[in-house]
């Protein structure tokens, strides 16, 4: 059953980013071109941000695939930590992002680029690419968090710094329209920040699923374990992996004089019940110790 549901969650999040994928690419397409031909840096910085989650999306499919993958031979443990491989990814793109802007914007501070060019269709056009940010970063958070995928999640913050930057920018317009053309240059500033910000948090959750850093509380999980019938004591539980696949392993106390087939089926039974419990755990590995006397 668990195994069929993993299989089920893994199309519906390929489903999901094959939706913001096209959406995505709409986006970055709009923002790019009209950025271009008004030679806005902050629109054109804006557009590259959103390419990117359209960028990200097709890593994502990547990642999600091989993720899906059973474990082999040489991979014992499953291909889980691919999809964390690539939410890293994603990360890194968008610190990329960030010092790519923070050069156009050097360079507009120098007087290299032409003033930006604002009318009403530069307002159009980036509140209608937001209320498509708007519902793909809502769409993504929101089916990241039912089928418990690192990556959505990601990807949904990596879409909701869109939203802040394009709020960046059409407040930058606003001050260019009134007659304050470094305003443009400006909001690519207060862009840079916010890309920034998401990408680290990224960075640090992603990392801290690779160093097997504590996903679940351990305490709830010996509460439960000691009310097993012949379970003498609970102790050295240790968990591992995300949100969605978390490894488990602990050691159980029975009677001494217990046969190793009877202590077998406890631990079989603590297993059960700890997978019942807990249903983002895929793996539960129960060491059996005698209680002393």
């Amino acid at each position: 059953m668990g195994n069929y549901n993993h299989i089920n969650n893994t199309q519906e999040v390929r489903r999901v980013l094959i939706i913001t994928l096209f959406l995505n690419i709409a986006v970055a397409a709009a923002k790019i071109a009209y950025g271009y031909v008004t030679n806005s840096i902050s629109i054109t910085s804006d557009g590259f941000h959103s390419m990117f989650d359209g960028t990200s999306n097709i890593f994502g499919l990547i990642g999600i695939w091989i993720a899906a993958h059973p474990p082999d031979k040489e991979h014992p443990y499953g291909h889980r930590k691919f999809e964390t491989l690539f939410t890293i990814v994603i990360g890194i793109m968008i610190l990329g992002t960030s010092f790519r802007i923070l050069e156009k914007v050097y360079f507009s501070f120098k007087g290299e680029y032409s003033q930006a060019i604002v009318t009403p269709v530069s307002f159009a056009v980036m509140l209608v690419t937001m209320a498509v940010n708007i519902f793909v970063a809502r769409y993504e958070a929101a089916r990241g968090k039912v089928l418990k995928s690192d990556f959505l999640s990601a990807d949904a913050m990596h879409t909701q710094s869109d939203i802040l930057t394009t709020t960046s920018v059409i407040i930058g317009l606003l001050f260019v329209k009134l007659g304050y053309p470094a305003a443009d240059s400006l909001a690519g500033l207060v862009i840079v920040v916010f890309i920034a910000k998401i990408g680290y948090e990224i960075l640090r959750k992603s990392t801290d699923i690779l160093v097997d850093r504590v996903c679940m509380n351990t305490s709830l999980i010996e509460s439960l374990v000691i009310k097993i019938e012949n379970v003498r004591g609970c102790h050295d539980i240790r968990t591992r992996g995300s949100e969605s696949a978390t490894y488990v392993d602990l050691h159980i106390l029975v009677d001494p004089a217990m046969p190793v087939e009877k202590a077998h089926g406890i631990a079989d039974r603590v297993e059960e019940m700890i997978c019942k419990e807990f249903p983002n755990v895929v793996d539960v590995v129960v060491h059996v110790e005698p209680e002393k006397n």
